[in-house]
């Protein structure tokens, strides 16, 4: 059985300016899921998402020298690269020309008469949005995405113990949030 490596923040980031290969790998190995994730919440075409996804990581891979650890975390610097990269998709001529000539497909017909209530729907994505980023990214993960606390501890890197007292800590900031 092949040995599983482990980085560190600090050591990934170093081979990353390095440019090793190994290091690149290993990024895209542990952090695909959740980045590509984040660009769905945003891009709703699972295609697109991919392509979107793939420009994301070319992105990392040619500006990984710009990344400052004091600035904050390699995730959240990721995080936010997927975020605008999904915006500019949306935002493009390309991507909105596609949208007026889509035809109109069996799943259309399929969620017309549906009852099943989107959290969308209810503005609950934008009191999340509110929460700030150790938070936010948290409940995205975990009740968006579906994700264990256990599988968010891998991913992100965190302690199991700092995930579930921030996911308490964001419950209760998004109770307060509704209340008002």
């Amino acid at each position: 059985m092949p040995e599983v490596l482990k980085y560190t923040e600090q050591e990934l980031v170093l081979l990353l300016k390095q440019r090793r290969q190994n290091a690149f790998s290993y990024l895209y190995d542990n952090y695909s899921g959740a980045l590509y994730n984040i660009i769905l919440a945003i891009v709703p075409d699972r295609d697109m998402a991919s392509d979107v996804l793939q420009e994301v990581f070319v992105k990392i891979w040619r500006q990984c020298e710009s990344y400052d650890s004091s600035k904050g975390r390699l995730f959240t610097w990721m995080m936010n690269i997927a975020r605008n990269a999904s915006i500019d998709m949306l935002r493009s001529k390309g991507y909105q020309k596609n949208q007026q000539n889509r035809e109109l497909t069996e799943n259309v017909y399929d969620s017309a008469g549906s009852t099943v209530t989107n959290t969308d729907k209810i503005g609950l994505r934008k009191v999340v949005h509110a929460l700030k980023d150790d938070y936010k990214i948290l409940v995205e993960l975990s009740y968006f995405e579906g994700f264990t606390q256990d599988e968010i501890s891998k991913m992100l890197n965190i302690p199991l113990g700092t995930v579930k007292t921030r996911l308490r800590n964001a419950l209760l900031q998004l109770r307060e949030l509704v209340k008002n």
